[in-house]
Parts: C-alpha cells; sequence; structure tokens
C-alpha cells in the first residue's frame, strides 16, 4: 500500500510537470458549431425511371442532370439537432432516357421546391469529426414529366467538412407523390455546403483542455496535499499494521493455549475411558452382569459430567456358534448397553453404536482353534471409545 500511494504521488508530480512544460490553451479548433445557417450549391439527378431501387445506378438512361450548378440551398439549424432547409432544384429529362417506364422522345425540364426538416445523426452517436451524417424529412412541388405533383420527401445523407465552415454535401431523397397519378421519383445531391452565424460551443476535447487548465491552476495545491495524505496514510498503514500484528499474535497465542487445553483434556478423558475396562458377558447371554453395571455406572457419570462428549459403544461376540448368530447376538448385547445408558439419563446423541459380531476378536480363539473359557470371555465384550468430533 505504501508502495502504491508513493507511486501516486510520483505520477502526480510526473503530469503536473508535464503541464508545465507543455502550453495548454483553447484554440477555434476546440469549438464546434451548435446553431448556425446553411447554404449550399451544387447538383442534382433525377431518377424517375419508375423501376424502384432496379437498375438504381444505370447512369445511362435512367440518370438525369444538367452539367452546371442546379440545386441552391438554404437553412437554419438548431442546438438540438434539427435543421430546416428550404431547397430548389432545376433538371431536365433527356431525350432517350427512361421516365416512368417508357422511353423519352424529347427533352423536359423538371423544377422540384423543398422545406425539409434533418436531424444530425451525430447528436445521437457522438461527434465523429469532419464526419457529419444526418436524415430528414419534409414536404416538396415537383414539376416532372410535365405533371405538377405535391411530394412527401425522405432524406439520407452527409456532410464531409473542410474546415470550421466549408464542407460537401451528398445526400439521396425520395420524392413520393401524394396523388395516385403521380409517380415517385429519386434524386440525388452533391454540392458544396457553407455555414455561418454560428454559436459556438466546446467540443469534447475542447472540454478536457479546459479541464486541464483547470488543473494546472489548482496542481500545486493538489501536490503538496498528495504528499500530505501520503505520508499520514503512511503513519496510519504502519499503525494499522502494528496493531494487526499484536493481535495476530495474541490470538495464535491464545488459539494455541487452548489447542493445548484442549489436547490435555483429552488425553485425560481418553485415559478414563480407558480404564473403565469393557463389559464382558456370559457364553450365549446379553444380560448385564453385576460387574458389568458398575462398569456402566461409571460411564454414566463420566458422560453426565462432559456433557458434550460422545462416547461409541461396540459390542463383539466369541466365535462359538454360527456367524448370523453371533452377529445377532452381538446386536442384542449392544442394545442391553444402550438401553442401560439411556435409562440412566444419558442424552442419546451422545452416543454412537455398533455391533461386530466375531469380526474382531481380542486373541486367537477363532476357527475352532481350542481355547479355555476365560479366553473366550474375552472376545464377548462391549468397548467405549471417546470420539473426536
Amino acid at each position: 500500500m505504501k508502495k502504491i500511494m508513493l507511486l501516486l504521488v510520483i505520477l502526480a508530480f510526473l503530469q503536473n510537470t508535464a503541464f508545465a512544460q507543455e502550453e495548454v490553451r483553447l484554440t477555434a479548433k476546440d469549438s464546434v458549431a451548435e446553431s448556425y445557417w446553411l447554404v449550399g450549391l451544387g447538383w442534382n439527378v433525377v431518377d424517375d425511371a419508375g423501376l424502384l431501387f432496379n437498375q438504381a445506378f444505370n447512369a445511362n438512361t435512367n440518370w438525369n442532370y444538367v452539367v452546371f450548378p442546379s440545386r441552391l440551398s438554404v437553412g437554419r439549424y438548431f442546438d438540438n439537432g434539427f435543421g430546416l432547409e428550404l431547397i430548389g432544384s432545376y433538371n431536365k429529362y433527356k431525350e432517350g432516357n427512361l421516365v416512368d417506364g417508357q422511353i423519352l422522345t424529347d427533352d423536359i425540364d423538371y423544377f422540384s421546391v423543398d422545406l425539409r426538416a434533418s436531424y444530425d445523426l451525430n447528436y445521437l452517436f457522438g461527434e465523429t469529426g469532419f464526419f457529419d451524417p444526418y436524415v430528414g424529412v419534409g414536404l416538396g412541388y415537383a414539376d416532372a414529366n410535365n405533371l405538377g405533383r405535391t411530394n412527401f420527401l425522405s432524406t439520407i445523407g452527409f456532410r464531409l467538412w473542410f474546415n470550421e465552415d466549408l464542407g460537401l454535401d451528398i445526400n439521396t431523397n425520395g420524392h413520393f407523390a401524394l396523388k395516385e397519378e403521380a409517380s415517385n421519383h429519386y434524386q440525388h445531391a452533391l454540392g458544396l455546403v457553407y455555414r455561418f452565424g454560428s454559436e459556438k460551443k466546446l467540443s469534447a476535447k475542447g472540454e478536457e483542455k479546459l479541464l486541464i487548465i483547470t488543473q494546472m491552476e489548482e496542481a500545486e495545491k493538489r501536490r503538496l496535499d498528495s504528499i500530505a495524505a501520503v505520508r499520514a496514510e503512511e503513519a496510519r498503514l504502519a499503525e494499522q499494521i502494528r496493531i494487526k500484528e499484536a493481535e495476530a499474535q495474541r490470538i495464535k497465542a491464545a488459539a494455541l493455549a487452548l489447542e493445548e487445553e484442549e489436547r490435555k483434556k483429552w488425553d485425560d478423558l481418553n485415559r478414563r475411558v480407558e480404564e473403565l475396562g469393557h463389559v464382558y458377558f456370559d457364553f450365549n447371554s446379553s444380560f448385564l452382569t453385576a460387574k458389568s453395571k458398575e462398569i456402566l455406572d461409571q460411564v454414566v457419570a463420566l458422560l453426565k459430567e462432559e456433557n458434550t462428549r460422545v462416547i461409541k459403544v461396540v459390542t463383539h461376540a466369541d466365535s462359538r456358534g454360527d456367524k448370523t448368530y453371533n452377529q445377532w447376538l452381538s446386536e442384542r448385547r449392544l442394545q442391553r448397553v444402550v438401553d442401560y445408558l439411556i435409562a440412566a439419563e444419558i442424552d442419546p446423541n451422545q452416543l454412537r453404536k455398533s455391533a461386530l459380531g466375531e469380526e474382531i476378536l481380542n486373541n486367537e480363539c477363532k476357527d475352532n482353534v481350542p481355547c479355555p473359557e476365560n479366553k473366550h470371555q474375552e472376545n464377548r465384550r462391549a468397548e467405549f471409545n471417546l470420539i473426536r468430533l
């Protein structure tokens, strides 16, 4: 953490040094036109072949144009991205061209006047520098193919700005007639546009520069504040680390002491359980003898004293008799022992049970090996094991 804070101070110092070495000032390029007047002069091409989008680029028979500037526009754009333009166009349908699905036999003059509302798409997608796309809709009047008609106008286009005020305007307009006897047509336009009377605002880059200038004015204060903050933080962190290390040592020592205390207690309890010995049963019997009950009473006393401890009771049988019977007999012996302990008010949750039949013998008395009775009795037993949870 100390290294990170020191790095931040160094970075702040280097940043301030860079600001001091490089003069930052606002220029005309840091502003963008927010609202302005726009005039344009250019050319238009009319496609009135009546083929919709088929052969849209067939300039030989579908496109009508004149070589001199034939389109004039004037408009006003506002600070919300919307603009209103008045556009006038002249053109000439050429003899031999396709118009409304028929080949013309004579030249026909074309006139149109349109009032169009446009929207600058940069207001949706963000400033794109010299590229300025827009869409528009409007109403207009056209005299095309010797038939006057009122049109609904839809436009898509873009402007490429060479500098702050001069640019190239390219657009395509759909003229959709509002009466059935008139046809629709398309008009493509290319021309120069000039904007004036601009009300400007800072561009995103200009805003960044303004922010940098403001930062430079406060740089020295920030630097000193940063150094003081780092020193205070270093002192706080050092004290925090010291406190944490001391607390960690205390917790570790307490845990070790508790662990040692628990180990000693466990060893003592385990020894006491082992000293209780086993409960032994008579041959072919699950009943508890007086001696067995004395041992069980000691188990009861221990479990009541240590009421959070758990003991596992494991019962066995000797190898004489059928294996299945011996398993059943060891289960009976287990039940006798458990019932006795529960009757003495031992919580059943303190008990775990296992009956193993003749599976585990304490001596060699198995598989019909001749053995005296006292050795067989060693195998007829109930054992007690302390369980660590």
